[in-house]
């Protein structure tokens, strides 16, 4: 066997005179112990009499194919779109592709006309993050060429997607503030029509009813779609005469515009949001963010075209779905607790028995679940004496007594003896690691 003229050896020649699959010649060159013994020789001995290169990139795969996969994202300003194509291009250029990438500008009357000229250009197959859920175009694209979903899932079609743990880390991350107190907490979204929208308030959503209440209506704004729509939302928000008193938004955009209001208005609350971003760590702020690898969706998605690709004259595979798991971080100084302590204790200190119970509504980790009906009981009780903390002026909101607390617990009383349950509302603030 020999190369094609006017060209070296590809990983596709090696793997027919090895008698295996390019993706195994990859996996044997890459030192993988899953390949038996055998299978390695035969792929090392083709590498030899072929002489193949492995730095020999944008060749293609099958001969007469044209080397090249379409990517179609959403919005190339936006970093995580960036990752994703980042990781495609990782695992196109391991296989010997090129990659080919349009944006469509979260405008969905745009993206048929993306899919066409792509398919035009006679790429082999595509990796599509769809702007909205009318896809028929992608049902005609798919008589052509093998088409894998990322970050959104196919609206009736059968083919491969590859999705973020949406529902679970809107939920964890919601739980997180309601772990810390809070009762008001303001929704942030990108519009509902969208998938991860729809998941993310629906996570949001689970998180309140995990703790026996409900979010405040009159707090969800949906229908963002840039950072600036999110910081008109959030400045109206804090306009209320009863103001949030932490955030949650959908993705790193609409944080990043909660956040430009929140410094514009001199108010500090406490901002958990899906997508973590850049200097999040090092911003001073109380942030709790759903993070992931927007690298591995691409790499993932690439994956799952490739095999198709290779197996493109056997029967297709069963539509497959690959999730990103999610996990949750804490950036900043630690988030301001809305506590009760028992007892009469007075002024700033860290008085006896006073703490210690409460940490049984707070120290729920995020994402253990481990103490939800102790949350669930704290929230209650919130939210009955909730007026009754108000009138005894026991409320404290203002940012600078917060900041003066320099990590101690102040307790707030009205009159000598506090409620007249002996429970007073403690507010804490404190400085350190992340959590």
């Amino acid at each position: 066997m020999t190369a094609r003229r006017g060209s070296g050896p590809t990983m596709h020649d090696v793997g027919k005179l090895a008698q295996v699959s390019a993706m195994t010649v990859s996996r044997v060159l890459k030192n993988d112990p899953g390949v038996s013994e055998a299978t390695r020789e035969r792929v090392f001995a083709a590498v030899d009499r072929l002489g193949y290169r492995r730095n020999q990139t944008a060749r293609s795969l099958r001969l007469g194919g044209s080397g090249m996969i379409g990517l179609v994202v959403t919005n190339l300003a936006n970093p995580f779109y960036s990752r994703l194509a980042l990781g495609v291009q990782e695992i196109a250029t391991e296989y010997g592709f090129r990659m080919l990438l349009s944006n469509s500008g979260e405008q969905p009357e745009r993206e048929p006309e993306l899919i066409d000229g792509l398919v035009d250009h006679q790429v082999e197959g595509l990796i599509v993050v769809p702007a909205g859920s009318r896809q028929q175009h992608l049902a005609a694209a798919m008589r052509h060429v093998p088409v894998v979903f990322a970050a959104r899932p196919p609206a009736g079609l059968d083919t491969d997607c590859v999705l973020v743990e949406d529902f679970h880390g809107a939920r964890e991350a919601t739980a997180c503030l309601l772990a810390d107190g809070h009762t008001r907490i303001a929704f942030l979204g990108n519009p509902p029509a969208l998938y991860t929208g729809a998941e993310r308030l629906r996570g949001f959503w689970a998180a309140h009813e995990e703790v026996g209440t409900e979010p405040d209506s009159a707090l969800i704004r949906q229908g963002l779609v840039d950072s600036a729509a999110a910081e008109r939302a959030t400045v109206e928000l804090l306009g209320q005469s009863e103001r949030p008193t932490a955030l949650f938004c959908t993705n790193n955009r609409i944080s990043q515009g909660a956040i430009r209001a929140l410094y514009k208005a001199g108010v500090t609350l406490p901002v958990a949001g899906f997508d973590d971003f850049d200097l999040s760590d090092v911003l001073g702020l109380p942030l709790t963010l759903v993070s992931y690898d927007a690298d591995e969706i691409g790499r993932q998605a690439a994956r799952l075209l490739i095999d198709r690709l290779e197996h493109r004259d056997a029967a297709p595979p069963a539509a497959r779905r690959v999730t990103v798991p999610t996990r949750v971080v804490r950036h900043g100084p630690r988030p301001v607790h809305l506590r009760r302590a028992r007892g009469r204790g007075r002024g700033r200190g860290r008085g006896a028995g006073g703490v210690g119970e409460a940490d049984n509504a707070v120290g729920v980790a995020c994402g253990a679940r481990a103490d939800a009906e102790s949350v669930g009981e704290e929230v209650r009780r919130e939210h009955l004496q909730d007026r009754s903390r108000r009138d005894h002026g026991a409320l404290v909101q203002d940012d600078q007594a917060v900041a003066e607390a320099g990590g101690e617990v102040e307790v707030v009383q009205d009159g000598e003896g506090g409620d007249a349950d002996g429970t007073d509302l403690v507010q804490q603030f404190e400085a350190g690691p992340d959590a």
